[in-house]
């Protein structure tokens, strides 16, 4: 398993501009005054972090993420149980990802990515999500590991290349995108362009209402590849209502139907409560 280490932001470099400025008058200092500067740092400290993530093979990643559950009005600022489940299986399976072109579909804010891409050797990896604001922090954990998304190859999103990223992406051998990806609207024109080998994703069969969009996802994925080869399909999920999760199995057999899948096999990784789904179309 992934193991963590977590360190917060240093917030008092903002009380230092204030309280040398205060204490400088011949004023009596207020109780509540620091009490409620006190509140207010204490808040914006509990809402983000940065978390270092140790990886079997002894690379590190590091990403700023929310403490809070659901911020900003998602869940995807997080990194979930599934995520790390799907990083630690991609680690010791390095041979599934090294040289192809992978796909992740609701990457939030990137540890299963960037851990693939520090030790699995992608040729090709895109990142996708559809939130701006998960975007934005994704973009942000890329850069903070050493990566450097290709210019021009961003749908939906605009990164400022710093001096850093230039000096990175002088020794980054992997082509990396950031793609702003809609299930439900995006079509296979627009996909095209992508071509992936492989299909990955952690933790995003939660909600029924995106279901039928992810299975006609994964529908257009196989329709558009342009030498009909099989593309691989891996899902890590945590089971929280076996209801949803059943609609996910549902809709997934009449993809695989309609689609002409050619295998389909889940099986647990660590416990009972996530699973790995393993597709392949042809």
């Amino acid at each position: 398993m992934c193991k963590c280490s977590l360190f917060h932001d240093n917030m008092m470099p903002r009380a230092a501009l204030f309280f040398p400025q205060h204490e400088s008058t011949a004023a009596e200092p207020l109780d509540e005054l620091y009490d409620t500067l006190a509140d207010v740092l204490k808040e914006e400290e509990s809402t983000q972090c940065y978390k270092n993530y140790f990886l079997p093979t002894g690379d590190c990643v590091t990403l700023s993420e929310s403490t809070a559950m659901v911020s900003g009005g998602t869940t995807g600022l997080i990194t979930w149980d599934a995520a790390l489940h799907l990083a630690e299986w991609a680690v010791g399976n390095p041979e599934v990802f090294s040289g192809r072109t992978v796909l992740e579909l609701g990457s939030g804010i990137g540890f299963t990515g960037i851990a693939i891409c520090k030790t699995c050797q992608p040729k090709t990896y895109v990142f996708s999500d559809c939130h701006h604001r998960v975007l934005r922090q994704l973009a942000e954990n890329i850069r903070l590991n050493g990566f450097v998304p290709e210019p021009g190859a961003t749908w939906g999103i605009q990164t400022e290349p710093q001096g850093q990223e230039v000096e990175a992406k002088n020794c980054q051998k992997l082509k990396l995108v950031i793609a702003e990806l809609d299930w439900g609207s995006v079509t296979e024109k627009q996909l095209v362009g992508l071509q992936p080998d492989v299909v990955i994703a952690a933790d995003v069969v939660y909600d029924p209402e995106i279901i039928v969009a992810l299975t006609g996802m994964l529908q257009k994925l196989s329709s558009c590849r342009a030498d009909r080869a099989a593309p691989e399909v891996f899902f890590a999920s945590t089971i929280r209502n076996p209801d949803t999760y059943q609609l996910f199995q549902a809709e997934l057999g009449g993809c695989l139907s309609h689609q002409g899948f050619n295998s389909f096999a889940s099986f647990p990784i660590t416990d009972s409560v996530v699973e790995m789904n393993k597709s392949s179309f042809w």
